[in-house]
């Protein structure tokens, strides 16, 4: 099963995630301008993310029976993430940078998504 449904897909879907709530996080910068004392915010990568990955190895499972299917991780979830203060004050020509940067990427991950599963599809109508 592991080769339908490989890392991609868990990637994409995590990708999908993150640019979801950037997008909120970049919505309430966008809404909080006017607000005295509001910081902009953004919703990055941790700095241990790296070092989660690199120790992703260590934690494989083991198969005790070659029948057994290899267990499928997701690659990217909320706890990767966290919001974080990105200067003294909102400019709104940097807010709607972010905003369509964000906006493009999103939609690039649902067409990489749309075309693993066009491609799945393809695999399993030809498998008949």
């Amino acid at each position: 099963m592991e080769f339908l449904f490989n890392k991609t897909f868990g990637m994409l879907s995590g990708m999908l995630g993150y640019r979801s709530q950037r997008n909120k996080v970049i919505m309430s910068n966008i809404a909080n301008m006017d607000s005295p004392d509001y910081k902009p915010k953004d919703y990055v990568f941790k700095s241990d993310l790296d070092k989660a990955i690199e120790d992703q190895n260590s934690l494989a499972l083991a198969k005790t029976d070659k029948k057994h299917l290899p267990a499928v991780q997701d690659e990217i979830s909320d706890k990767n993430f966290k919001v974080v203060e990105t200067g003294d004050k909102v400019k709104m020509d940097e807010e709607m940078t972010s905003l369509a940067e964000n906006h493009l990427m999103y939609n690039l991950s649902v067409e990489m998504l749309a075309r693993k599963f066009k491609g799945l599809n393809t695999v399993l109508k030809e498998t008949k």
